[in-house]
């Protein structure tokens, strides 16, 4: 399975669509309700997991990192190791 953080918004909209629908009343709401509630708990903690890898490959670019690059595989991209490049793709905000 491959998701992007484009497909996660993608099914934050779906969810908000279908709870968007007036058609769905009673039971049927109710359990959109509850879906919806589980898809943010578990999107929260994909986003808290980018979040994380993100502040591990800056603070390995800022200090010039002697990791292996299989040390943190989100920074291994097919064509280049980030940590290597000369100049760091990632920016603080």
């Amino acid at each position: 399975m491959k998701n992007s953080i484009t497909d996660l918004g993608n099914h934050l909209f779906e969810q908000l669509e279908r709870l968007n629908d007036e058609s769905r009343t009673g039971d049927a709401l109710q359990e959109e309700i509850n879906r919806a509630k589980s898809i943010a708990n578990v999107s929260s903690e994909i986003i808290k997991c980018g979040t994380l890898q993100y502040k591990a490959v800056k603070l390995a670019l800022e200090n010039k990192s002697t990791l292996k690059p299989e040390s943190l595989p989100m920074i291994k991209d097919k064509n280049r190791n980030l940590l290597n490049s000369p100049k760091p793709h990632i920016t603080a905000h």
